[in-house]
């Protein structure tokens, strides 16, 4: 299973936000592009969608910005990627209303196959594995994730990371 660069930035967004402390205030799109070194643009869209899930809160103008709004620990990572990630199943024999001999019209197994079942039972198992973790069980070590995504050491002051 790969995931997409839009799952990938969510999570990643979702944790430059859990490291952030209270008196960080709200979080700006360029600050968490430049933490990531990746588009700004591309993050737009993400942070967009985590603000219609309800992960976030996003405010424009002056004092604006973007907060988590859920406890990390309420954030199970399998719900994140479920809701970023497109809908195509592994194989189109997958998908929901694929029929048992469904396939490339051309597969000769296509009767008799039992892979559909494999890979059906794989995916199942990412998610479940990614549903037993949450936001909060890859935050730490939240001191290290601080200094490397803010540049904030433990006593708070700014530290420069290269």
């Amino acid at each position: 299973m790969q995931l997409s660069l839009f799952s990938d930035y969510a999570l990643r967004a979702l944790i430059y936000l859990a490291v952030r402390e209270e008196e960080d205030g709200p979080a700006e799109i360029s600050g968490l592009a430049e933490a990531y070194g990746i588009s700004r643009n591309h993050l737009v869209k993400v942070i967009h969608r985590l603000g219609q899930l309800g992960f976030i809160e996003t405010r424009r103008g002056r004092s604006g910005g973007i907060r988590l709004i859920l406890d990390p620990a309420e954030i199970r990572l399998g719900e994140v990627v479920r809701a970023t990630e497109p809908r195509a199943p592994l194989l189109p024999c997958l998908s929901a209303s694929a029929k048992p001999a469904d396939g490339p019209p051309d597969c000769r197994i296509k009767p008799i196959c039992r892979l559909r079942g494999v890979l059906r039972d794989a995916n199942e198992a990412f998610y479940a594995s990614l549903d037993q973790k949450t936001l909060a069980d890859v935050i730490e070590p939240r001191t290290a994730l601080r200094a490397l995504l803010l540049g904030v050491s433990p006593a708070g002051k700014s530290i420069v990371v290269y």
